[in-house]
C-alpha cells in the first residue's frame, strides 16, 4: 500500500486551497461535485490533500459540526482494494464498507471504521 492523500473538512475549500497553495506550493488539479459535497484535489510531490465541503446536509456537514475543520481521514492506495478489505476484516478491524463503492475521479473506495484503527479513518483506494 501507498499513501495516496490527506482528507480535509472545510467550510471553505476554495480559500484553504489558496493558502496550501501559497504554503507547500501545490495546485488544485481536480474537483468534483457530489450532491451533499464538493472535493478538490491539490497536489504534492507524493500525494495529494483532498479538501471535502459540505454542499448541503450529508456527511462533511455534520463531521463539521461535531468536530470543527480539519483532517477528516487518511486514504491508502491499493493494488487490490478487495484483497484489502479481506486483510482488514481477518485481522478484527471494522469496515464501514464491505464492499468497495465508487469515489472521486472514478476510484473505487472503502472505508474502516476508526474505531478499530486507532481513531483514524482509513480509507482504501484503488485507482
Amino acid at each position: 500500500m501507498r499513501f495516496d492523500h490527506a482528507g480535509v473538512a472545510t467550510e471553505d475549500a476554495e480559500g484553504l486551497a489558496f493558502l496550501f497553495e501559497d504554503l507547500f506550493g501545490c495546485g488544485i488539479v481536480h474537483e468534483e461535485r457530489f450532491r451533499d459535497l464538493r472535493v478538490v484535489f491539490l497536489e504534492l510531490e507524493n500525494g495529494y490533500f483532498e479538501l471535502l465541503e459540505p454542499r448541503e446536509e450529508g456527511t462533511i456537514s455534520r463531521y463539521l459540526e461535531n468536530h470543527g475543520a480539519g483532517l477528516h481521514h487518511l486514504a491508502l492506495e491499493t493494488d487490490d482494494i478487495e484483497a484489502a478489505l479481506e486483510n482488514a476484516a481477518e485481522v478484527g478491524v471494522d469496515l464501514i464498507d464491505e464492499e468497495p463503492r465508487p469515489g472521486a475521479w472514478g476510484h473505487d473506495v472503502a472505508f474502516l471504521h476508526p474505531k478499530s484503527t486507532g481513531g483514524v479513518l482509513i480509507e482504501f483506494v484503488e485507482h
